[in-house]
């Protein structure tokens, strides 16, 4: 029987090519996603196509972890797609600025929904899923963020916040977790733009200096940020670590 992968966010961009290099490397994937449905099942047609019944799709918000009973029916749904779950990848997340001259209804619902994407969704489902995780000796990768360790992206502060919850999870759990199952964090840095018709203040301009940046002079690609997974969900000896897949990017910021 293969390894199964369960992947967050997993229809699209870096999602998608998390999902792809698992695949590739023998792993039967699910593929988790929330409105993405077209793209979702487009995936799972194409990686059935290379290796039968060996990718399916579930869909579910990341607010199932608010409710028990809902999160113990996502759970059964993952677990009944091939019998087994061996790795986990938090990828899904929300991101955004949240200037303060909002107003506070509008910071307490990106409050709300940054932590819930990068920080309460990852623990309660780490949590969900731990026992299957110790029985098959398997391991957790969190998508991070370079700007998590004491180095904020200005204008992005919940954002900010919650990835550096999201960090400190990765550590606290490789202790919490120890022996039976690892758990480590990859962070990139400038390697992907979000989508054109979304934070509109990551203009072409800024997306150039942003790229100037970077010591390689070159943002990175989705396929980076993948391989950087498959590496950490093979690497038997490796655990609490965060991997920086950023150009070389983190060496430029200023931190505290």
């Amino acid at each position: 029987m293969n390894k199964t992968a369960l992947i967050t966010g997993a229809a699209k961009r870096i999602g998608k090519a998390i999902t792809t290099a698992l695949h590739a490397d023998g792993y039967d994937v699910i593929i988790h996603y929330h409105h993405s449905c077209d793209d979702a099942h487009a995936l799972a047609d194409m990686l059935n196509t290379i290796r039968p019944n060996s990718a399916k799709t579930l869909q579910a918000g990341l607010d199932v972890v608010n409710s028990s009973d809902e999160l113990d029916a996502f759970k059964e749904q993952v677990l009944s797609c091939f019998g087994r779950l061996d790795v986990l990848v938090h990828n899904a997340s929300s991101f955004y600025a949240t200037p303060l001259d909002g107003t506070h209804e509008m910071m307490m619902a990106h409050w709300d929904d940054l932590m819930l994407t990068n920080a309460k969704a990852p623990l309660l489902l780490t949590h969900a899923f731990a026992q299957e995780l110790k029985q098959n000796q398997g391991s957790i990768i969190s998508l991070l963020d370079i700007h998590a360790d004491a180095k904020p992206f200005v204008g992005y502060p919940i954002y900010n916040m919650a990835k550096a919850a999201h960090r400190m999870m990765v550590q606290s759990l490789a202790l919490e977790l120890a022996p039976d199952i690892r758990i480590n964090g990859v962070a990139p840095g400038v390697n992907i733009f979000p989508d054109d018709d979304q934070n509109p203040e990551l203009n072409s301009q800024t997306q150039a200096t942003l790229t100037d940046s970077v010591p390689l002079k070159q943002i990175g690609t989705p396929e980076d940020i993948a391989a950087a997974v498959v590496f950490m969900a093979n690497s038997r000896y490796i655990t609490g670590q965060i991997l920086a897949v950023d150009g070389g990017r983190g060496l430029t910021l200023k931190g505290g």
